[in-house]
């Protein structure tokens, strides 16, 4: 049973401990039972976790500094797991005093009148975090506090009164983690009132300067672009910044499919409806890392996890869309499904000038197209390097087929048999994909469909948009 006086407090032995010390306490717990202190947290394992856990062994303030959709909220939000799982506070406290050492005047005076007596009651960890985001608009009044006039009234007090002051939220963050998102978008004056509670630890409101020394881990985070767009993060106040850590985006695409997959929000009842195979989960992640590469796509913006978690639930609505339509009861996602994520793309990606002059949705469609081309080149011969009639051309009986002015339409809401039926219509098609792809059913399908998709980025065929759908077709059709 928890104490709930002053006096049951002091017989339990508790003694206080600075934030800082309580999560490097529990750190170091964690660490010697190989316990993970950010779970869920992927691909960070070998460079940022082990910069975060140092900062934290150094008891650290921390600036995560990365582009977005870089998990650096998420992490600062997983870091409450790492505080005890409740802490005593003075009842009625304002501030989270500890009742051991009361901060502010309230406690102070309620602990000289009643002694160990003294109400107390329990705080939870989820309650010690406290976040706030950065705009042009926070005041000072907003982080440190402002002369409240209403309760000099209703106490009757003098605004001399140190008691009239209303405490902004970085006093009231006493004994939390406090987080401010977007740092450079706060304005340098507000930056500058952040000096002294980072080093000395006392505030100064409206004439009171007031001997606070708050017990605060705070936690940064800023987009090195903001560097130079938005605003900057002034010379001093990284000074009182002990960690700088850098994130990332996933290395591997192993890592951002993991990542897509655990952050996806799926609707329950399609999980087991709908299935999208491997193929498409690591071709969708592949445009993203073409997205990060692109000369069309602005790399200091970034292109954020987000773009392939939202195109993910696109695809995977896409699929369910056309089970709606053709009362089908399950369904199988493909390649032709990936035009439903295109407004998951072009919302996502920051486009430079020559960007904008082809335009968001020709750029989505190069992505698409380079990722397509690079899966296939893994398991196809390159059309472009087989040998001038010394082998067997293996496209020739396909590209017979368009040649003699057949078309390949796939609408959208293609209902399965009707999908399957197309595709086997095309002649070459299916002996293709078995020999490079085996011959499982579900696997033939969408590497079919790969495979017509990949000769036109080796413009061996033309892809043409349709109302619904698309069509593929002999290049030089139009021309004859």
């Amino acid at each position: 049973m928890r104490a709930t006086t002053l006096g049951q407090l002091k017989a339990t032995g508790y003694q206080p401990i600075s934030i800082k010390d309580e999560l490097r306490r529990n750190l170091r717990s964690r660490l010697q039972k190989g316990e993970p202190i950010l779970a869920g947290i992927l691909g960070f394992e070998n460079t940022v976790i082990p910069d975060l856990e140092r900062a934290i062994l150094s008891r650290h303030h921390v600036l995560f500094l990365g582009l977005r959709g870089q998990a650096k909220t998420r992490m600062a939000r997983l870091l409450v797991n790492l505080l005890d799982e409740y802490i005593p506070i003075v009842a009625g406290s304002e501030l989270n005093d500890d009742p051991m050492q009361p901060l502010s005047r309230f406690a102070r005076d309620l602990v000289a009148e009643m002694g160990d007596e003294t109400p107390v009651t329990w705080l939870h960890r989820s309650d010690r975090y406290v976040e706030k985001l950065a705009t042009p608009d926070v005041s000072i009044a907003d982080l440190i506090g402002d002369v409240d006039p209403i309760k000099a009234a209703t106490l009757k007090l003098p605004y001399a009164d140190e008691r009239v002051i209303h405490f902004g939220l970085i006093p009231r963050s006493h004994r939390c983690i406090f987080v401010i998102n977007e740092l450079p978008d706060l304005q340098p004056r507000i930056q500058v009132a952040l000096f002294n509670i980072l080093q000395e630890g006392d505030i100064q409101i409206r004439g009171f300067k007031l001997r606070l020394p708050l017990d605060i881990s705070f936690v940064f985070t800023a987009n090195p672009e903001d560097y130079t767009n938005r605003g900057s993060i002034i010379t001093p106040l990284k000074d009182r910044i002990q960690s700088q850590i850098l994130t990332h985006y996933p290395k591997t695409i192993d890592i951002a499919r993991q990542i897509t997959l655990a952050e996806a929000r799926i609707s329950p009842d399609m999980e087991n409806v709908v299935k999208v195979p491997d193929i498409l989960t690591y071709l969708l992640e592949d445009i993203a890392f073409q997205a990060r590469e692109s000369e069309f796509v602005d790399a200091k913006s970034g292109v954020s996890a987000r773009l392939s978690i939202s195109a993910y639930e696109n695809l995977v609505s896409t699929v369910e869309r056309r089970l709606l339509l053709n009362k089908e009861s399950n369904g199988i996602a493909r390649i032709s499904d990936f035009w439903g994520i295109i407004p998951a793309i072009t919302g996502k990606i920051e486009l430079v000038y020559e960007g904008e002059q082809e335009g968001p949705q020709a750029v989505a469609m190069s992505l698409f197209g380079k990722a397509i081309k690079n899966y296939f080149l893994k398991l196809f011969p390159n059309p472009d390097a087989l040998s001038k009639g010394n082998e067997r051309d293996p496209y020739g009986t396909l590209k017979a087929y368009f040649s003699d002015a057949n078309i390949l339409e796939l609408p959208l809401d293609l209902p399965e048999n009707e999908y399957v039926k197309r595709l086997e219509k095309v002649a070459g098609l299916k002996k293709l994909a078995e020999k490079y792809a085996g011959s499982e059913k579900e696997n033939t399908l969408i590497f079919m469909e790969l495979i017509i998709h990949a000769l036109v980025e080796f413009n061996l065929l033309s892809r043409d948009p349709l109302e619904n759908g698309i069509s593929f077709k002999d290049p030089l059709s139009d021309v004859f």
